[in-house]
């Protein structure tokens, strides 16, 4: 695509956009007139994603959040292209096999705070600086938390831990970007259906023990939430927004 296209647009950037919310929070985006980078490990998918807005405002880069010098790339390649950021849906995330604390490995703990954790504040350090540079200065950064950043679910310390840290990412960055009229909020999703989450429709773990099948929403509802987050002026913002299936196992005991 030519840096013209729809040159009166905002330009946004999703990570982890080849499917599930971000997915959903891209092509909600395309669909809403913004010129879209859709970064993901794999391109296939993202170009999928581009191909379904039916629009030509997409921009594909594969994209590998854990590692300094993809990110680098990704933020060369929209400055490139688009000449500015205006918005950053931080999204890019994994978890961890659901086995007992005392049972997991290293090497899927580090996975899981590389990408979840890492990843999200590169990407937020490559927003913040084109924000920072470009004119007019300024921009939004939605991090993706999870119902997670609130309370755990059973077996899931890396996932917990690092949405906890998505939090405190988030406070420091809706601190330190306020000079550079630079906003930062977070979204906390709980049971969206995607295809990561599909198992929680079919019984998961209770803090009880029990194994229950749980409500779920339509991802496009968080799509719409972010939406919503997004195309506030600079003077305003949502630092924190909760959005879950309204019968879902989280407000309460047991």
């Amino acid at each position: 695509m030519k840096s013209n296209d729809s040159a009166n647009s905002k330009v946004a950037l999703v990570t982890g956009a080849g499917s599930g919310i971000g997915k959903a929070v891209a092509l909600a985006l395309l669909h809403g007139g913004w010129r879209v980078a859709l970064a993901g490990r794999r391109m296939e998918p993202l170009i999928e994603v581009a191909r379904a807005s039916g629009t030509n405002c997409a921009l594909p880069v594969a994209t590998d959040v854990s590692r300094p010098e993809s990110v680098a790339a990704l933020f060369t390649k929209i400055s490139e292209v688009f000449g500015r950021l205006d918005l950053l849906f931080n999204n890019a995330g994994v978890n961890a096999p659901p086995v007992h604390f005392e049972d997991l490995g290293f090497e899927q703990w580090q996975n899981v705070v590389n990408i979840n954790l890492t990843g999200q504040f590169l990407c937020a350090q490559g927003a913040f600086r084109l924000m920072k540079s470009q004119l007019p200065q300024g921009g939004r950064i939605i991090n993706n938390g999870s119902i997670a950043a609130h309370a755990p679910r059973p077996n899931s310390a890396p996932y917990t831990a690092t949405k906890h840290a998505i939090t405190g990412l988030t406070k420091s960055i809706s601190l330190d970007g306020r000079k550079y009229n630079i906003a930062c909020g977070q979204i906390d999703i709980g049971n969206a259906l995607t295809e990561l989450a599909a198992p929680m429709s079919r019984g998961v773990p209770q803090a009880n023990g029990e194994i229950a099948i749980e409500p779920m929403m339509d991802v496009r509802e968080v799509a719409e939430a972010v939406l919503h987050m997004a195309v506030l002026p600079l003077s305003t913002n949502v630092q924190f927004m909760t959005i879950m299936a309204t019968k879902m196992p989280f407000v309460g005991r047991g």
